[in-house]
């Protein structure tokens, strides 16, 4: 089938290569000249893994195309997806629905025959409807219809995630629309993965509730790690315990600093919002916002008393600032609110992450950069562990210990244990909920 991909952000370009994967005609499309100049050269402009070689794949193959000129790739198109960014709106929390609208009339002054409209973008219970009248008010003789098509990508893991799905929602009224749909997806289904169809409102719904559900999750096994703090329990033993329930699972259930990212964060918002406008209020989701933003707090009166109250002056190393191992994203990950907070203090703060330099640098003003863990290390009087690369796991705790000034651990991910660190020549370890 032929497709057209609205957007070349993370979901879009995920996305567009993955059908190119399938067998499909893909064009990816952006306004962005630069970047699909650097698409066609074969460079991925995220860090995904695997990625780049997919594309290569796919761009050799002829299946995968990218351009700048939307109404080329939609009058060609069975299947039109919008996948364009909706950043939390300024002021109120919903989303903002800016760039799918536009999208919206401008796919709509495009199309020159049938296709299938298909959001890919986050949005509001709704949003579907109101892209559909925006495209017949762009062009009241275009024949579409819409679909509802919410992404379930793990950043570091998307690939892998889009080829091997947990489910397929789809989102859809018209039998027509449906069957382009099965068509695009049918890869997935000859291997018996579950493809869910669905109304729209309830597609656009599942999206919000799934996140806002994993949130959730993660603020709760939070909050008990507190609690275990005081009372002397061991937050990975409770974890483990109740994880092994069939009816919880495992996932989802590590301490740490807070949830951030490209999604929880602002699905949570507009899920609050959205509830706020319909007089249900979301009092779980709400408290779940509030309760995220104080464990990073939490974290810094962690930091601040490994260094004895006093951040002024003090070296602190900190390990790993994107919002999760095997990404370069940093957005609204909890390094944005920690690690300013020891700058301001008067902390000295080094950072070492695999990825995280590029974002980095302009978000984290202030901070020195270093290649690796031990350069970081050298002649600091704390180390934090921050994020949880696999190049952190495994590192030479005694060589860490013998470079630092005063050889002090936040493990903020909980990655090692108390006993190894200590006999490693570590004097204070701390992590979460232990």
């Amino acid at each position: 089938m032929r497709i057209a991909m609205i957007g070349t952000g993370y979901v879009g370009l995920v996305s567009g290569v993955c059908f190119s994967d399938f067998g499909h005609d893909v064009v990816c499309v952006d306004k962005d000249p630069e970047k699909i100049a650097r698409l066609r050269n074969g460079e991925v402009p995220i860090y995904e893994p695997g990625l780049d070689a997919l594309l290569a794949k796919n761009t050799a193959a002829g299946r995968l195309t990218f351009t700048t000129d939307l109404a080329e790739a939609v009058a060609e198109a069975e299947a039109v997806f919008i996948a364009v960014g909706t950043p939390t709106r300024r002021g109120d929390g919903h989303a903002d629905l800016t760039y799918v609208m536009a999208a919206a009339a401008e796919i709509g002054r495009s199309l020159t025959g049938y296709a299938v409209i298909v959001t890919k973008s986050t949005v509001p219970v709704g949003t579907n409807r109101k892209v559909a009248e925006a495209i017949a008010a762009a062009s009241p003789q275009a024949k579409f219809d819409v679909a509802s098509n919410p992404e379930f990508l793990r950043e570091g893991a998307a690939i892998d995630d889009f080829m091997r799905p947990d489910r397929v929602v789809v989102g859809v009224e018209a039998d027509r629309a449906r069957k382009v749909m099965a068509e695009l997806y049918r890869p997935l289904s000859l291997r018996d993965f579950p493809v869910i169809y669905t109304g729209l409102e309830s597609a656009e719904m599942i999206k919000y509730a799934a996140n806002a559900f994993l949130a959730t999750k993660i603020t709760f096994i939070n909050e008990i790690a507190a609690l275990c703090e005081r009372v002397g329990a061991d937050v990975k033993a409770v974890s483990k315990g109740i994880g092994m329930d069939g009816r919880i699972g495992a996932k989802f259930l590590h301490a740490g600093p807070g949830y951030g990212g490209s999604c929880f964060p602002k699905d949570t918002r507009a899920l609050a919002r959205i509830g706020q406008d319909h007089a249900v209020p979301m009092q779980i989701v709400e408290t779940v916002i509030k309760v995220n933003d104080e464990i990073k707090r939490r974290m810094i009166d962690k930091i601040t008393d490994l260094c004895d109250g006093v951040l002024r002056d003090k070296t602190i190393a900190v390990l790993g600032v994107t919002f999760k191992p095997n990404t370069d994203d940093m957005r609204d990950a909890p390094s944005l609110t920690i690690v300013p907070a020891l700058v301001g203090a008067g902390a000295r703060v080094r950072v070492s992450d695999p990825q995280g330099r590029r974002e980095g640098e302009a978000l984290l003003p202030g901070v020195k950069w270093m290649d690796d863990p031990y350069q970081a290390a050298t002649g600091a009087d704390l180390l934090v562990m921050l994020t949880e690369w696999n190049e952190f796991r495994a590192l030479d705790l005694a060589k860490l210990a013998r470079k630092m000034t005063q050889p002090r651990l936040a493990d903020l991910r909980n990655i090692y244990d108390r006993a190894e660190v200590t006999a490693a020549g570590f004097t204070h370890y701390d992590g979460v909920g232990r």
